[in-house]
């Protein structure tokens, strides 16, 4: 066989070859020992990588490297250049296997690096927001009203005119029927003005407000998914002023 079938099982095991070579390839994998072993150890090897058992290459795969590199004898130059070329595509084709297997690895730490970097920020929000919610329950002039909600629970309102914030506290019995959601409200100068929409199926809440200073009452009423520009349905309001 030419060294051109040698050098195509790489491609054959990724499925990278027209059907000619890949009869080809067939053929010759039916004759030659040493290509079929290339080709299993590299079908291994996409399979790992496709099931995504390496993150990273694996820890050893540097140790076992190093440890080849010492116990096998260097050839001369002279019989490097002698080698017989498919020998030389094969060792291409696993290389282009062990750069693969890094570049997937990268990817794969890359998307877990992305995911820590969210659950981090959410992590943050959260120590933010319970932070700002300690300050607003430790204001010394703190005011707690709450008001029952139509369909069972309460929403609770902690303001502070020092702090010129506040805490909407909401936790219902049982979600909006239809797919409907809870949304919150704050009336400034008369005017319904939205302060978060619940996703379909969420019965609670606790929500920052900033400038309750302006605000005279606290609302929550049932929308459709998405919110309304307006309350339709209220079912709990509670006076701030």
């Amino acid at each position: 066989m030419t060294a051109d079938i040698h050098s195509l099982v790489g491609a054959y095991v990724l499925d990278a070859v027209d059907d000619l070579e890949r009869a080809a390839v067939d053929r010759h994998l039916r004759e030659c020992d040493a290509c079929r072993t290339d080709a299993a150890e590299l079908r291994e090897a996409a399979a790992r990588l496709a099931d995504g058992a390496w993150s990273v290459p694996p820890p050893r795969l540097r140790d076992n490297v190093l440890a080849a590199v010492a116990t096998t004898r260097q050839l001369p130059v002279e019989t490097l250049r002698r080698s017989r070329r498919p020998y030389r595509a094969r060792w291409l084709a696993a290389a282009a296997a062990v750069v693969a297997a890094v570049g997937a690895g990268t990817a794969v730490f890359t998307v877990q690096e992305q995911r820590v970097r969210e659950e981090r920020s959410v992590a943050e929000a959260v120590r933010t927001r319970e932070s700002e919610v300690r300050d607003i329950l430790a204001a010394p002039d703190v005011v707690l009203r709450d008001q029952p909600l139509t369909g069972g629970g309460k929403v609770t309102v902690a303001y502070s005119r020092l702090r010129d914030s506040g805490v909407i506290m909401m936790a219902a019995d049982a979600a909006p029927d239809g797919g409907r959601v809870f949304q919150l409200w704050t009336v400034r100068s008369g005017t319904p003005v939205s302060e978060g929409v619940l996703a379909v199926g969420q019965t609670s809440i606790v929500k920052v407000v900033a400038g309750m200073s302006s605000a005279s009452a606290v609302g929550v009423s049932v929308e459709p998914p998405g919110g309304s520009p307006a309350p339709t349905v209220t079912v709990a309001g509670v006076k701030t002023i």
